[in-house]
């Protein structure tokens, strides 16, 4: 069946039912654009394969579909008939038994490799965050990078050079392009601000299932990106599938647990203060569950004991038993939240751990023992953060907004520990050997793509919140220590900030104002009493008036 059978124009056109909230002149003119487009006859040379030709028709039916009343039938037919032919093809030339060729990997697959790194891996995160923001960029940015993902994925249908056999790369490629085309459609949708009707009753719904779809597209950008670099080396099959899987989860792992601390390090101080709970309350609970789930999982039960298993297994137990602790002394008797050092602990003694790991090349030996001491020293800063910079408390400032230079380093080194534990597999050890690359070569550059990374995030953090907090950086009157924890004392009383926004540094201004001046009434309040007191009494009752209007006396009456 040909796809234009299905997107031959059988809805009424959108305009008839909507307002697209556009200038007449603008909404002509993309109208045209988008109908033009529609219009275009697939039967073209440049088209190397059917894949291509279907893949353009699915794109030319949503458009169809944006121009017209949107039937979710329609869609989904289109999707059914299209998904089939959307496999990617050359297996025939892959050895038997083999997961790769043997040719290079030609120049299509490299421009591929970029397009798709360039449009998954920034754009999109990029338009993340400027859509949170509800800044006018997001759309354009956003629309950008589809463009480029289409372009890409059908440069990936058409590449020579290396072939590869049938992969988890090439199959999670049509969820993730399909998860971007809901993606797409959703927004085109939510941007007609259709609100009449049944319109108005979903769009809550809609609004919640974009949001929830466009903060999961990193997070499984990135396991595709990992998914794409494992089938280009043809790495993880066979016995190797298993320490595969356990070191890019597990540095995985690490890395994510980096980018949550840079995040409450620089923009979630406020939603942490609102939770009621210390930052060690989660991170305990996080190691408790991962704990549990690595002393069941490590060791193939009924077989025979290897060294590996039991060391992975002990560490399971030891995290899980520190993970049940520190939630314990992640309060104190009066149910306030309160820091300490179990989590750093725990990375310490798994850094230690890790060094130690037993291998069977010279230099899996030296990555994992720099991976090691990487880890350690992250819990190391972990401890000295809290204990020496932070003393216990919760930030140095009431928003976050300047934190120390030292806290940055346990972060970073979560983010390096991650990439040296991911580029440690055997097969990729066993390439390095043979290659006879040095551990120090290979060591250097995994921590320039973490420093890479880090700095993204960064970025990402800041964009965000220079358009969530525009007047953070105004310069606002220093406070106390004394001043800050009464503050932040007040603010766990009275139930943290409403509806999970963040106030900006002026607001938080405005609440000092306003406790300066309820303590002045009350300092106030207390002259006057002491003076009408001091009025009432004889003479000879001087010094008990005069005792009673000291500080410190007050000071006790009014915790009395």
């Amino acid at each position: 069946m040909h796809v234009r059978a299905l997107s031959s124009g059988a809805w009424p056109r959108q305009s008839e039912t909507a307002d697209l909230r556009l200038s007449p002149t603008i909404r002509a003119k993309g109208l045209s654009s988008l109908l033009s487009f529609a219009q275009i006859d697939l039967r073209l040379k440049f088209l190397p394969s059917p894949t291509f030709s279907l893949s353009f028709q699915l794109l030319r039916s949503i458009v169809k579909m944006m121009l017209s009343k949107p039937d979710p039938r329609g869609l989904l037919a289109v999707l059914l008939l299209v998904s089939p032919a959307l496999a990617h093809g050359g297996h025939e030339n892959v050895p038997e038994g083999a997961a790769i060729s043997g040719e290079p990997i030609d120049s299509t697959l490299w421009v591929h490799m970029i397009l798709m790194g360039f449009a998954f891996g920034i754009i999109f995160p990029l338009g993340m965050v400027l859509g949170i923001v509800r800044s006018r960029w997001h759309v354009p940015l956003q629309i950008v990078g589809t463009i480029i993902a289409i372009v890409a994925y059908f440069l990936g249908h058409a590449h020579k050079g290396r072939q590869f056999s049938k992969n988890i790369h090439a199959s999670f490629a049509n969820t993730l392009m399909l998860i971007m085309v809901v993606q797409v459609v959703i927004g085109f949708y939510l941007k007609l601000h259709l609100s009449k009707g049944i319109h108005g009753r979903i769009r809550r719904v809609i609004v919640v299932i974009h949001g929830v779809i466009g903060k999961a597209m990193p997070v499984v950008s990135w396991v595709q990106m990992l998914f794409g670099g494992i089938t280009a080396m043809g790495f993880c099959h066979d016995d190797h599938l298993g320490q595969c899987l356990a070191h890019f989860i597990m540095g995985s792992a690490f890395i994510a647990y980096g980018i949550m601390l840079t995040i409450l390090l620089l923009v979630g101080q406020f939603w942490l203060r609102r939770s009621g709970r210390s930052q060690e309350f989660f991170d305990s609970l996080i190691i408790a569950a991962w704990g549990c789930v690595n002393t069941f999982t490590e060791h193939r039960w009924g077989s025979d004991w290897g060294h590996n298993d039991l060391q992975h297994t002990t560490m399971g137990i030891v995290w899980w038993c520190a993970g049940l602790l520190g939630i314990w002394l992640s309060r104190n008797r009066n149910g306030r939240p309160k820091r300490n050092l179990i989590p750093a602990i725990v990375i310490l003694l798994t850094g230690y751990a890790m060094s130690a790991h037993p291998q069977h090349l010279e230099i899996s030996t030296m990555i994992h023992t720099v991976f090691g001491y990487t880890l350690m020293a992250a819990g190391l800063t972990r401890i000295i953060e809290i204990s020496f910079v932070l003393r216990d408390r919760g930030t140095l400032s009431l928003d976050g907004s300047d934190p120390n230079s030292f806290q940055y380093l346990t972060p970073f080194l979560l983010y390096a520990s991650g990439f040296l534990f991911m580029g440690a597999t055997e097969e990729q050890m066993q390439l390095l050997h043979d290659a006879g690359i040095t551990h120090v070569s290979y060591v250097l550059i995994l921590y320039s793509i973490a420093f890479i990374l880090f700095l993204f995030v960064n970025i990402l953090l800041h964009i965000y919140a220079v358009h969530a907090w525009p007047d953070s950086g105004k310069t606002a009157p220093t406070r106390s220590s004394s001043e800050e924890e009464i503050a932040q004392g007040a603010t766990h009383v009275n139930g943290g900030f409403l509806n999970g926004h963040a106030r900006s540094n002026s607001e938080a201004q405005h609440i000092h104002d306003a406790e300066a001046y309820e303590l002045e009434g009350l300092i106030s309040d207390e002259e006057d009493d002491s003076k009408a007191a001091g009025d009432s009494h004889t003479i000879g009752s001087k010094r008990v008036t005069d005792e009673e209007s000291s500080p410190l006396v007050g000071k006790e009456t009014t915790r009395g």
